[in-house]
């Protein structure tokens, strides 16, 4: 059995009434999206970070700065299908993500599967080792305020 290790991941958007809002590469319709360079996917940042992470390899901003055009508008699963190449090439594989979104609106519920489904595809493991809970910030702070969403991730991988 391999070494395991594990990388936590932590992102955060403001909210525009202008952008869609996308979370684990599923639209969610409503009257709120994120700002980002990307397409501000912030559950796909945190957990393509969480990955990062456990492989020693850095973080989001070191492979994908904000400062360069390519990434402008870009789809975050393509930066999570990215990132899990570079971790295999360090050795690794996923073994499970939890990850969680702190937003007060819209509800998020009725997609859970649909993310999970589309985190599991993307990142190549079973749909029973992607968690994805949804949290609100009880009104306190910009999160609680509407002004931003937020995004935690822990993601396990195993040595090859």
């Amino acid at each position: 059995m391999g070494e395991y290790r594990a990388g936590l991941g932590w992102d955060v958007h403001r909210t525009s009434a202008e952008r869609p809002l996308i979370l684990g590469g599923v639209a969610i319709p409503g009257d709120v999206g994120l700002e980002g360079h990307s397409d501000a996917d912030v559950l796909a940042h945190a957990i393509t970070d969480a990955l990062l992470g456990a492989a020693s390899l850095g973080d989001i901003g070191m492979h994908f700065p904000d400062t360069d055009a390519r990434w402008k508008g870009a789809d975050s699963m393509k930066l999570l299908e990215h990132a899990v190449k570079l971790a295999r090439e360090a050795g690794f594989e996923v073994v499970n993500v939890d990850s969680t979104v702190i937003l007060e609106r819209p509800k998020l519920k009725d997609y859970r599967r649909a993310m999970r489904e589309s985190l599991a595809k993307c990142v190549g493991i079973e749909l029973d080792r992607v968690s994805v809970k949804f949290k609100t910030a009880e009104k306190v702070g910009p999160v609680g305020e509407g002004r931003s969403a937020e995004a935690q991730a822990v993601v396990l991988v195993r040595m090859l």
